[in-house]
């Protein structure tokens, strides 16, 4: 396969994986999800363009939490919800305290318990309200953080897939993703989200780029502990790591002193 069909089998697959968008079909190997998981962060910027598009045109036609809650829900349909079901799955195995097999088992099931419930109610509520904060700012520093957000939730998938860390399970997208991230593509996609997150917020350059690291930081954090506990990365773990990050972002963009 040449580089030039991997990077566009790579595209097709980042697209099919993170939206809901219809894409061809394409050849599927690990190699392929390489590609796929580093492009994951444009794919991600792409998506929060669209979101806050969404956001915008939605302000001036009803309140700011109105705005924010339709953008949410915008955004589950675009993407499948996949990423809210793999926090929950996740939040419901930690709090077990199971030990990795049986954790992985609880995460298996179609069902949530109460620990993926209210996850999931905190998470949403928070990113409302800063959605609806930003619904406030210009328009050129609403939509900047939006996409920091969304595209730095993708690059924590970028990061997570980087060589040297294992799948918890030998089937699944965990094992297809895990380990096929080279070292240049979590640096590039760092510095690009951060570049663009220093004018998410009017008046302060630093702020955007010092919360893209943090965020970053605490995700990294938050990977260590699933690997250790769960032997390592599956697609759940992925989901939950988009969701944190995004939240954490929003969090941070919003945060005034």
């Amino acid at each position: 396969m040449t580089g030039r069909s991997r990077y566009v089998d790579g595209l097709r697959l980042a697209v099919g994986t993170f939206t809901v968008l219809p894409v061809p079909g394409g050849r599927v190997d690990r190699a392929t999800a390489g590609v796929a998981m580093a492009l994951a962060p444009a794919v991600g910027a792409l998506l929060g363009l669209a979101l806050g598009g969404v956001l915008l045109a939605l302000t001036p036609l009803t309140s700011p939490l109105i705005a924010a809650g339709l953008t949410l829900g915008c955004a589950a349909l675009l993407t499948r919800g996949l990423h809210l079901d793999g926090l929950a799955d996740i939040v419901d195995a930690l709090g077990s305290y199971r030990p990795g097999p049986a954790a992985l088992e609880i995460m298996k099931k179609p069902d949530v318990g109460p620990f993926g419930v209210v996850a999931l109610v905190v998470v949403l509520l928070v990113q409302a309200a800063a959605l609806a904060e930003l619904a406030g700012r210009s328009a050129p520093a609403g939509l900047a953080a939006v996409v920091v957000a969304v595209a730095t939730g993708r690059l924590a998938v970028t990061v997570a897939c980087r060589r040297g860390v294992p799948a918890a399970r030998p089937d699944g997208l965990g094992a297809l993703v895990a380990g096929t991230v080279g070292p240049v593509a979590p640096v590039v996609g760092t510095v690009a989200v951060a570049v663009l997150a220093s004018v998410a917020v009017p008046g302060r350059p630093w702020q955007g780029p010092l919360v893209v690291v943090a965020a970053l930081a605490v995700v990294l954090l938050l990977l260590r502990h699933l690997v250790r506990r769960l032997g390592g990365i599956t697609g759940d773990v992925l989901g939950a790591g988009v969701e944190v990050t995004s939240t954490l972002v929003y969090l941070g963009l919003v945060l005034s002193g």
